[in-house]
Formats: C-alpha cells, structure tokens, sequence
C-alpha cells in the first residue's frame, strides 16, 4: 500500500489530470507512478476510454428503451392502444445501429 501526501494545491493539479482523461485520481496516479517507475511511457487508453463511454451511454439508452417498450407492450396486452410503442420500436432500431457502430469502433481499435 502507498500513502503519498499533497498539498492542496498539488491535489488539485493531480485531479485535473485525472479528470482530463475520465479517470479517478488514484487510477490516474498510480498509471503515472508505474510509467515513471518503470521507465515505459504510460499506456494512453483515451480513445478507448471515450468509446467505452460512448458504450455506456448507448446501454443505458437501450435499458431505458427496454423498460418503456415493455410499458408499450403492457398497456397494449391490457387492450389500451399506444401510438408511443412505434416511437419505441424506432428508438430501440436506432440504439442497435449505434451500438453496431460502436462495435465496429471498437474493432477497429483492438490489437
């Protein structure tokens, strides 16, 4: 385990950086501290790290297209007729294209 002792105003140029590339200050310091121990550049993941963000928006989006389209289908079963379960069929059509898209990212990216 490591302790390391900053000041304020060193903590807060630490976690600027860290906040830079969407990282958590200990992440993004213990990144650094292994690079400089080792003599090896740190590993930059930054596009990845924004297209596992671009991911995670795109999951959340279709959870919640999920939830409302089995709202749809509910009310629909229960003999109310909604207009919004064609919004959400699209919706869910055009979510599958993006997370297509970001696989193909994705794909294009890995070793």
């Amino acid at each position: 385990m490591l302790y390391i002792l900053l000041s304020d105003d060193e903590h807060a140029a630490v976690s600027r950086a860290a906040e830079r590339e969407r990282l958590a200050t200990a992440a993004w310091a213990a990144l650094t501290l292994l690079a400089a121990a080792t003599g090896k550049p740190r590993a930059e993941n930054s596009e990845l790290r924004e297209v596992l963000q671009a991911v995670m928006q795109v999951r959340g989006q279709a959870h919640r297209i999920g939830v409302n389209l089995n709202q749809a289908v509910a009310a629909l079963n229960s003999g109310e007729v909604s207009w919004t379960i064609q919004w959400y069929a699209r919706a869910a059509a055009q979510t599958i294209r993006k997370l297509d898209d970001l696989a193909d990212e994705l794909r294009r990216h890995l070793p």
